[in-house]
């Protein structure tokens, strides 16, 4: 089920941002791929998420990474809401997306 709700995500995030899907699975430091990638990880975690399947997921789509590097995105992601509420539409737009 977790892994149907990342999916879904991954479709939507990368809609948001206009970027292709297989991206944000890619060791790119384009802005555009890091904003969208720092999304995925926030929406992921604040489902709740563990952690470690969010990793998981990341990896088995080709992107292996370290907990704290999604932790740091997810960090990245709440400094950006509070400062910019496109974020905060962003987010509310995708979460009705998903289906549960």
């Amino acid at each position: 089920m977790k892994q149907d709700i990342f999916n879904q995500y991954v479709t939507q995030v990368a809609k948001t941002y206009h970027i292709d899907e297989n991206d944000l699975f890619k060791k790119s430091r384009l802005q555009d791929i890091v904003d969208a990638r720092q999304m995925l990880f926030y929406l992921c975690y604040t489902r709740p998420m563990p952690v470690y399947s969010i990793k998981t997921y990341m990896a088995e789509r080709g992107l292996p990474l370290q907990q704290s590097a999604i932790m740091n995105g997810v960090k990245k992601l709440e400094k950006h809401l509070a400062n910019d509420p496109d974020y905060s539409y962003a987010i509310s737009s995708i979460e009705k997306l998903v289906k549960f």
